[in-house]
């Protein structure tokens, strides 16, 4: 219980008014520094906004006794416009089903508190806690650059995946536009796509999804934590609530949309009961088959999760954390291929066994219907270069 009563003293002082002051990053500072007043951080997974692993420098905020009265404006979520180079990411990955994806967004307002994609954030000079869900990018050249890409001499089709770093039906989506304008851009190219998302909102794109379907040319598959509603507002508090994705889910399917459930991800003693009963929603609600992945908390995930852990469930930190260490060899997280996304060890075994046997008994066991790539027609022009002869 060390680690819990050293949060706790942490958590007490955490509340002041604040003067900012730069300090080295080697320098040994105070975790309240870094962690916002709870009326700032409203709304928010992360409680904590330390600098990323690639600064030089880190703020410290403390109470210098100077205009105790004032209060700190809460974090707004700022979108800034991007200009792209690329669009299509490449991986060689064993662990994944596909080999491209696209992302329309930098950060994720969902703000889930595990995300494996926080540490992304670091790249742009911005903390991967609550800056990874306030201070969002919007790559508003996307649709032109994945036309262009698709456009180029030589380019194989294989299906794209849509939503493996950031949601791409977050909220910003609904003005923005940008998921729904590269599915335009896929539709009219008859290029396959599989899409992820925790958000009901892609039932505004059901359309084009829809059409798409007809032609064997998408899939989606809808990521579902828990259906315990405060859980699911602790731990992904502006994701689409448990009801919204199944009944997400079941409108998909009724348009005759190839639709997947994915319990992403399993944390133990949190979410893990829910495996069975997450299944027969998602089968009953027409779901044709089940992935599942193991929390993951790679780089700075490690500490945003724990302090979520020791401030939303302080009794089960020593448990879940005692599991976590067990399937990854005693760390907090490990990156070795074939056990990244699953864990190793007794419990992840078990956790396996439980998912299979349920996918068995629901009707899901079976494998995700291969989608056609032999439609695919190169968009003409895309911006490529013609040839001069």
């Amino acid at each position: 219980m060390e680690e819990v009563a050293a949060a706790d003293r942490v958590l007490k002082g955490a509340n002041g008014v604040h003067d900012q002051h730069i300090v080295h990053a080697h320098t040994i500072i105070s975790d309240a520094g870094h962690r916002p007043s709870f009326a700032r951080r409203r709304g928010r997974g992360a409680a904590l906004n330390t600098a990323g692993r690639y600064e030089t420098e880190s703020r410290s905020s403390f109470d210098d006794g100077w205009e105790t009265e004032a209060e700190l404006a809460p974090f707004q979520t700022h979108v800034q416009a991007e200009a792209a180079r690329s669009i299509l990411t490449r991986n060689m990955s064993p662990d994944l089903p596909f080999d491209r994806s696209v992302n329309a967004y930098r950060g994720c307002e969902h703000g889930c508190a595990y995300c494996y994609a926080r540490p992304s954030h670091a790249n742009m000079g911005l903390s991967p806690g609550i800056d990874f869900e306030s201070e969002l990018f919007v790559k508003t050249n996307a649709a032109t650059l994945l036309e262009r890409e698709i456009s180029k001499p030589g380019y194989e089709c294989a299906p794209i995946a849509m939503g493996t770093n950031t949601d791409p039906y977050q909220p910003i989506e609904r003005t923005q536009r940008v998921t729904r304008a590269m599915l335009e851009v896929l539709d009219a190219a008859n290029h396959p796509v599989v899409i992820t998302t925790k958000s009901a909102l892609v039932l505004r794109d059901i359309d084009i999804l829809a059409s798409m379907a007809e032609r064997d040319l998408v899939r989606v598959h809808i990521s579902i934590t828990t259906l315990d509603h405060k859980l699911s507002r602790a731990l992904e508090p502006r994701a689409s609530t448990p009801t919204r994705r199944l009944e997400a889910l079941r409108k998909l399917t009724q348009a005759g949309i190839p639709a997947s459930v994915g319990l992403a991800p399993i944390i133990p003693a949190i979410n893990d009961h829910e495996i069975e009963r997450i299944i027969d929603c998602a089968a009953a609600a027409g779901a044709d088959y089940a992935t599942y992945i193991m929390l993951r908390l790679p780089l700075e995930v490690a500490p945003i999760f724990k302090d979520w852990l020791l401030r939303h469930m302080p009794d089960r930190y020593n448990r879940v954390m005692s599991h976590v260490r067990a399937m990854r060899g005693g760390k907090d997280n490990s990156a070795n291929f074939h056990e990244r996304m699953r864990g190793d060890g007794p419990y992840a075994w078990q956790i396996d066994r439980r998912f299979q046997i349920q996918k068995k008994k629901s009707g899901l066991y079976g494998k995700p219907s291969k989608l056609r790539r032999d439609l695919f027609i190169k968009p003409k022009g895309g911006g490529v270069q013609l040839a001069l002869i």
